[in-house]
Formats: C-alpha cells, structure tokens, sequence
C-alpha cells in the first residue's frame, strides 16, 4: 500500500528545519549547486535575509563549503545596488575543526531568474543588462571577476531592478584557475582553457547569456563544441544574433558578437564602454518606439474626427 499523500505532504514539511544558526526559517527559495536556500528573519531584531546553507555529507561536498566561504570573502566587500551583499558566514566544526555545516546569510531580495522571468521587450531585456554591466564593472573596480554570469544568476524583480548573484566563483582578476569552472553554455574559452580570467572573461559571459535572452536559444561554446583550437572557424561558426531574429538591431547584434569573441582582447575593454553602448541603443529603440506610439494616437484621433 502507498504512503497517503497527506502523510507525504507532513514529511515534506517536517524536514524543513525551523532555525538554522539562530535564525528563524521563513521559507525555502529553491536550491543550489550543494545548497538550499532560505528565508530567514533574524529573532532580536525581526529583519530578513537570505540564507544559504551547505551540509557537509562526504568529502566531495569541501567545494561547496569552499564556494561559500568565497562569496562570503566577496560579497561583503560590495555595496552596489546590482550586486547581492553578504553580512555573516556560520559555520559549524566537528570534533577534529572539520567544518560539517556552513550558512552564508546574505541580502534577500524579491525577484526571479531572467531564466524563468525574461522580460518580453527588447527595451526591457537590455535595461536589465545595462544594470547587470554596471553591477561588473563595480565587481572589477574592486579587483574581483565574478566567472559565472548567466541567466540563473541574474535575478529580477516585479519593479525592474535587477540583482546580479552567487560570487561562488568570483576570484581576483588574473587568477589561473586549478580546475575548469563556469558553465558549459555560457563560459569563456580561457576558462576551458584554464588560462588567467579577467575582466574580458565576465564580458564573454555577459555577451553569451544577453545572446541568449535576444535570440531565444543558446550560444555555441568551446567546452560544448569540444575545440581547442581554430578560433577563427569557432567565431565565424556562431550564428549572429540578427540572423536569428531580423528584428534585432544590427548595432546589438554586434556588441553581442564582440563580447563573445575567442580572443580576449577583441572583446570591448570593459563594461563601462558596453553599458555606454546598450544605453545607446537602449535610448534609440525606446524613441523609435515612442513615435511609434504617438503617430497611431494621432491616427486614431484623426478617425474620431
């Protein structure tokens, strides 16, 4: 006989704890590589966080705890409106100072993925972008690459504001890393590649998740296509942004290019010079669209008369 499903609404539940290093759990906001993310509110003082918390089950877990202790060391250094701030890392040691159990309470903000929240309007893709390039650029001026921009680590809310997210894998720029990390859609050859990343890497990235926000699919990396080589054929081979969908402007369609070519150095310098660009164009379709919008008022008034 099967478990009633009451019962299994219970145990779902009941396995939720109700504190977590003194705080009170409010609700759970989904999961993460190795984590679980809370709601928490602090008791003294009633204000809500974010809190993410690992358990260390067996030794393959050290990474995760490791990634908080990162974004820790990170995120309490920024102050940026874009960019998520964190306030305290717990942690929890065994008898031998093993640490068995970490929280990271963090800034709590309301808002979804782009992944599953993507604005519908070209102008209101590229306003999310351009608060995400002045999130970066913050992140570098204090020396910092974050190394994992995508659509799940940039988060939105009901006004528009954007939150760029999980400095798990942030590091100082120029930082040859022991192990190839990032995500295989959106990652930069030079991190395939374990050479030094810096602020262009965060470009690449940038530029392969708006390429995927505009034109609807994914961008071909070198880790998914498995080349180590021939950079040029890997650019020449990536479908343009404006090929996909003609109603993209061909100025966007090139900034996007730009940011995800092979070579580091033909990428734009930095993302104060691709903010510019974005508000550009951002400020070109937003006029394009207002006399768009007044030209059919005028038309309709011109009917009632």
């Amino acid at each position: 006989m099967g478990i009633p499903m009451r019962s299994l609404i219970a145990t779902s539940v009941a396995a939720e704890p109700s504190t977590l290093f003194g705080y009170d759990v409010i609700e759970s906001l989904g999961e993460g590589a190795g984590s679980r993310i809370y709601a928490v509110s602090d008791p003294a003082t009633r204000q809500l966080f974010a809190l993410k918390h690992v358990l260390r089950k067996d030794d393959r877990d050290v990474r995760f705890i490791d990634q908080l202790e990162t974004e820790y060391q990170v995120g309490r250094q920024v102050s940026h409106p874009c960019l998520r701030r964190c306030f305290d890392l717990k942690l929890e040691r065994t008898f031998l100072r093993k640490v068995s159990e970490a929280a990271l309470v963090m800034e709590l903000f309301d808002g979804r993925s782009i992944e599953h929240d993507l604005p519908r309007s070209l102008p209101k893709i590229l306003e999310v972008f351009i608060q995400t390039a002045s999130a970066l650029a913050n992140l570098h001026d204090l020396g910092f690459v974050h190394c994992d921009l995508k659509p799940n680590n940039i988060l939105i809310n009901p006004h528009g504001h954007a939150k760029v997210i999980d400095l798990g894998q942030a590091c100082p720029v120029g930082t040859i890393k022991e192990r190839i990390q990032g995500t295989p859609d959106f990652i930069a050859p030079e991190q395939v590649k374990r050479q030094a990343v810096t602020e262009r890497t965060d470009i690449f990235n940038f530029g392969a998740t708006l390429y995927w926000a505009v034109c609807g699919q994914k961008l071909p990396t070198l880790y998914n296509l498995k080349r180590s080589e021939n950079s040029f054929l890997l650019d020449d081979a990536i479908p343009t942004p404006r090929s996909i969908r003609s109603t993209i402007p061909e100025n966007l369609s090139n900034l996007v290019m730009e940011c995800v070519r092979t070579n580091p150095a033909k990428r734009p310098p930095n993302f104060t010079e691709v903010g510019r660009r974005l508000d550009v164009i951002h400020h070109s379709l937003t006029r394009r669209a207002n006399l768009i919008s007044a030209t059919l008022r005028e038309e309709g008034d011109d009917e009632l008369n």
